[in-house]
């Protein structure tokens, strides 16, 4: 199946891959998988955690086997079927699944949010869910569930710390990012290391919003003077915040960071494009304090 569908950069679109698992649809986003492949035999790990099935080697490349069924508390998974294999985060995994029933292209604003009669929000592993041809999608949260396997995976924090002793800063920084834990460990980061003045939003029309207002207020510069933006969030994403307010002459000079698992080659290239001035993979929250000095600096932000 082909899962190279080329979006418009800043659209606000994304490709959802339906696939089934127990009788049920599941969705990942199309910009992490590499490709589909018929299930292949794997060989197993000597004390792995129970979901993974083991490893195997299709194209020179070694690969983790994820039995997603397993994952998600639905039993063990036949050995049959087909392997999703992704890459985010700089890691290359492969989830077992049963069909894949096709793509949908959807708004980001079409995405539901779950709610807490599902599951709280630290630990539920649905990002969203769609509604298709009457039927209920539930796009999954590949990064969570491979950081509950092996949680060295997540945000590295204990990178801030060897940054060393660092001065307080008052320079304003405006994030966007959906997951509520990772909200709050970028903020503790950024905190930890030496910036206070921080406004969080859970997605991008929130933080949009934010600049607006200020924009219109005239406290844009007292507000706003880094943004680090999420590319995956429900109702505006990353891609389509930064081309909004790098179109705009009043909002343009704002440097943009885009902190995204989804940091590979080809979303770089579209980052780009659309004036991202730094783009860094999720795990490299050390990285990201580097950068945010570095602009600090380079640009005199904190006059």
């Amino acid at each position: 199946m082909d899962t190279k569908i080329l979006l418009e950069n800043g659209t606000n679109e994304l490709e959802i891959l339906e696939f089934t698992l127990a009788g049920n649809s599941y969705g990942i986003n199309v910009a992490k998988i590499r490709e589909i492949i018929q299930y292949m035999p794997v060989t197993p790990v000597p004390n792995a955690h129970p979901s993974i099935e083991g490893i195997f080697m299709p194209r020179d490349i070694m690969i983790t086997a994820i039995d997603l069924k397993n994952c998600l508390g639905r039993g063990e998974s036949e050995p049959k079927g087909l392997f999703i294999t992704t890459n985010f985060n700089k890691l290359d995994i492969a989830f077992h699944v049963e069909t894949v029933l096709g793509i949908h292209r959807v708004s980001w604003r079409d995405i539901i949010k779950p709610d807490a009669t599902i599951s709280t929000t630290d630990e539920t592993v649905s990002t969203g869910i769609i509604k298709k041809d009457g039927k209920l999608i539930i796009i999954l949260d590949f990064e969570k569930i491979v950081c509950d396997i092996n949680p060295e995976t997540g945000l590295k924090v204990s990178e801030i710390t060897e940054l060393g002793e660092r001065k307080r800063s008052n320079v304003p920084i405006l994030i966007a990012e959906d997951s509520p834990l990772l909200n709050k460990l970028i903020v503790d980061s950024l905190k930890r290391a030496g910036y206070d003045n921080l406004i969080h939003t859970e997605n991008g029309q929130k933080a949009y919003d934010v600049i607006c207002q200020c924009k219109n207020d005239g406290t844009l510069d007292q507000h706003v003077k880094v943004l680090i933006t999420d590319i995956e969030m429900p109702e505006m994403d990353g891609h389509r915040l930064t081309k909004l307010v790098k179109a705009d002459e009043t909002t343009a000079h704002i440097p943009i960071i885009i902190f995204s698992s989804l940091v590979n080659d080809e979303m770089k290239r579209k980052g780009e494009s659309l004036g991202a001035d730094a783009q860094l993979s999720k795990p490299e929250i050390g990285n990201l304090v580097r950068i945010v000095d570095q602009l600090v600096d380079e640009r005199h932000l904190d006059k």
